[in-house]
């Protein structure tokens, strides 16, 4: 019973899911009920998880294939309250284009239940369970705007891709376990000392796959192209809540069974992480479309995080987490503004459409304006202290190459960001944006700049909270 006690948050979340569906089938015009009680779901879980999990011990669950501890703990919680935002901000954007449907809270509830189950992992199987029944939802959350040419495409390019991201996943577990029997961490762990240099193969194609779900360069193909078909709100869902459990598997993968092999994987993910601050930095410059460029942008901050991971050192991993969190909130804030940007119900995505904003919205030019200074890491905002915390941990294993490589691309991504600040206050202004926005929307917004602007107050707060997870 006590085993069952800990995994309280996935078994009440399944069976409200569950819930939920049959409701939505037997009630008519129950989108509102639905996305209501899926909201309370997605709150309730996170108090259930704070109170069960967040102070227990490191606990293996069913066989050891469940791990239950700090890390765990607290990235669901990151995961659910992330969730829970974009639902609250995303109604009056799914009313307008007509997709305020029973299935889009339920879907947004599987995939986080698949990405619980993927933060939970110490099993190769357990964790690929996982890793499908988010993607699974992803695929249709992508094409949801049946209406729009350019969503069902990012649908398909998203399945298409993803699927071979998956296939080449499978095989290096299937490597791992071929050479070690098992395809547990901690059993994997203890047999490195005979099958070194083979299992380095299974690592390399695991990594691929998951490079891929964070689109890491070079396997950052598909993001451009689903993030701009995407509906903004599943956009928003791309870009923060399946980042977390990703990062947490390679935290998991690479530091619990492969912890002796980090000269083999250490240098894959230098590659990906320059790869991906460069080509972030260099090919957003060009982009005309927010949303394009906001993916150019994510894939740039990925390769930061993977920066930290790349340390192989305790104080690089709480980094990154540290990273991954403000990130989120500055995407918030971010996606908040994308949401303000609507006209006779119609939205504007495109840089220009920001012409002049300053003359007739000075409130959201100035969130807009701390927003993207903090993306670019200007002082004292809390994206500088985000890129500070890797560059500190990356210098002190004397990574100079790494950190040099992070700065300039931190210089040439300022470019694109001061950019769009020049449109927002010195180009001509454009017709007024509409000014009735739902209240969520605006303490979203509200509250993710102050907090953005506030948080060189109090950057303790979130360094003591983080610094109570302990891989290595």
């Amino acid at each position: 019973m006590t085993n069952l006690e800990l995994v309280f948050p996935e078994i009440f979340l399944s069976l409200s899911i569950m819930f939920l569906l049959i409701l939505g089938v037997f009630k008519k015009d129950s989108s509102k009920l639905i996305l209501n009680t899926s909201l309370i779901t997605l709150l309730i879980t996170a108090v259930i998880t704070f109170n069960e999990t967040l102070s227990i011990q490191e606990t293996l669950l069913f066989n050891d294939s469940i791990i239950i501890d700090y890390l765990s703990s607290f990235m669901k919680i990151v995961t659910l309250l992330a969730a829970f935002l974009v639902l609250l901000i995303s109604t009056n954007y799914l009313k307008i284009f007509r997709i305020f449907k029973i299935e889009y809270p339920i879907l947004i509830l599987s995939s986080v239940l698949g990405m619980m189950v993927m933060i939970s992992s110490n099993d190769l199987i357990v964790f690929y369970m996982g890793l499908e029944l988010q993607s699974l939802a992803l695929y249709v959350l992508a094409s949801f705007n049946r209406d729009q040419l350019k969503s069902s495409e990012a649908g398909l390019k998203y399945f298409v891709l993803s699927a071979l991201s998956s296939g080449l996943l499978l095989y290096g577990c299937s490597l791992i376990y071929g050479f070690t029997g098992s395809t547990n961490f901690n059993i994997i762990a203890n047999q490195l000392s005979s099958n070194e240099y083979t299992l380095t193969f299974g690592i390399v194609f695991i990594l691929v796959g998951l490079a891929f779900k964070i689109s890491a360069v070079p396997f950052h193909m598909w993001a451009p192209d689903v993030y701009e078909g995407s509906p903004t709100s599943v956009t928003l869902f791309f870009t923060m809540v399946p980042k977390i459990a990703a990062l947490t598997v390679f935290i998991r993968f690479l530091y619990v069974p492969f912890l002796n092999l980090i000269d083999q994987w250490q240098m894959i993910l230098i590659f990906l992480s320059i790869a991906s601050m460069l080509f972030g930095a260099i090919a957003a410059i060009g982009q005309t479309n927010l949303k394009r460029l906001i993916a150019y942008s994510s894939i740039g901050h990925v390769g930061y995080t993977l920066a930290g991971l790349a340390t192989g050192s305790n104080d690089g991993i709480q980094n990154s987490i540290i990273y991954i969190t403000i990130y989120i909130l500055m995407n918030l804030g971010l996606f908040s503004c994308l949401l303000m940007f609507k006209r006779d119900n119609k939205y504007y995505e495109n840089i220009e459409d920001l012409s002049g904003l300053s003359k007739n919205h000075p409130l959201l030019s100035l969130s807009l304006l701390v927003i993207l200074f903090s993306l670019a890491g200007i002082p004292p905002l809390a994206g500088f202290f985000a890129k500070f915390y890797i560059f500190k941990s990356v210098i002190e294993q004397s990574m100079y190459f790494l950190a040099i490589v992070g700065l300039l691309s931190t210089v040439v991504a300022a470019f694109y960001y001061l950019r769009i600040i020049k449109i927002i206050y010195f180009d001509k202004e454009k017709e007024k944006y509409d000014t009735d926005h739902g209240l969520w929307l605006k303490l979203s917004l509200t509250g993710s700049t102050l907090i953005i602007l506030m948080y060189f107050i109090f950057p303790g707060q979130l360094i003591e909270v983080i610094s109570r997870i302990n891989i290595i």
